[in-house]
């Protein structure tokens, strides 16, 4: 059947329908999954399918051992909390553990009542939705352009580069060898070997990797895994490295957040400029506004 005639034959069949039933058509037209299979990329399909790859190998909080401090800061959360990594589980994933008893959404706030509060859910990773915004929407074309991924964990924002840009070269810059493994083991599977490299490193270490970056990702990067001096410290290195005019530095949360409990030199007014995001222009459904609001891009003055 021709686009015309199939778009004449569904406005048919919708106001075919009976009033009564009119909304609830509408409705499962606009949440049903049963439409996936025709709107989803097979890039879309490459990463769902590394992310079922990778919660093979890992537990299912997504942390492993060898994070001490990461553990330890969530533990110490005034409100529990749970992490649950939004590349590997979206929310239908999530709905899903919760009904089997692997997971729940929420605790009780005295044991053995009936007082219930929701949990607090973090995570350190782009979630499908929010990696297409970022490549699709957020950043221009990345033809010739170097990426950086600064605290790259699973691998995520590196493999969406590699099939939603035209990145020359994707960097990821990891202090965990667990992690860094596990990107390998994926770069390998997958053939992104071309494009994708992974440095086991401390970012402030790699100063001239950072100095000829197009392109600077940092997603809930430090406030986990550094004490706050260190924090500090790796924002100074990053403000002193990041210094190529006209390039550009992506942030999850602002900047001014991440900043604003840390003692730093850093004048960001002279450092850069916030670039306006239109949050509007992605339109497919059960968009998460609020976590696409989190990302910040800036460019480097």
């Amino acid at each position: 059947m021709e686009l015309e005639a199939a778009r004449r034959a569904v406005l048919a069949a919708v106001r075919g329908t009976c009033a009564a039933d009119l909304p609830r058509l509408l409705h499962w037209m606009r949440h049903s999954s049963d439409f996936d299979e025709f709107v989803m990329t097979n890039n879309d399909v490459v990463l769902k399918n590394i992310a079922e790859d990778l919660r093979n190998h890992l537990p299912i909080e997504a942390i492993f051992n060898s994070e001490h401090l990461a553990i330890q800061k969530i533990h110490q959360h005034p409100l529990p909390m749970v992490h649950v990594d939004a590349f590997l589980y979206d929310d239908d994933f999530v709905d899903t553990m919760c009904e089997e008893g692997r997971m729940s959404r929420n605790y009780c706030t005295e044991c053995g009542s009936y007082k219930t509060a929701s949990l607090e859910f973090i995570s350190h990773s782009f979630s499908l939705m929010e990696l297409k915004f970022l490549y699709q929407h957020v950043l221009p074309d990345l033809t010739g352009k170097v990426v950086v991924d600064v605290g790259s964990r699973l691998g995520a924002v590196l493999f969406a580069g590699y099939l939603y840009s035209s990145a020359s070269q994707l960097y990821g810059v990891e202090m965990n060898a667990d992690f860094c493994q596990l990107q390998e083991m994926t770069i390998t599977k997958y053939q992104f070997i071309d494009r994708i490299k992974v440095v086991h490193a401390d970012i402030c270490t790699q100063a001239s990797l950072l100095q000829k970056a197009d392109v600077v990702i940092m997603n809930n990067v430090f406030e986990y895994f550094l004490d706050r001096l260190e924090q500090a410290k790796a924002w100074e290195f990053i403000a002193c490295n990041v210094k190529k005019r006209g390039s550009l530095l992506v942030t999850v949360p602002s900047l001014k957040e991440s900043l604003s409990k840390l003692q730093t030199d850093i004048q960001l007014s002279q450092w850069v400029e916030e670039v306006q995001l239109n949050y509007d222009v992605y339109v497919e459904k059960d968009v998460d506004r609020e976590a696409l609001e989190q990302i910040h891009l800036y460019r480097i003055l």
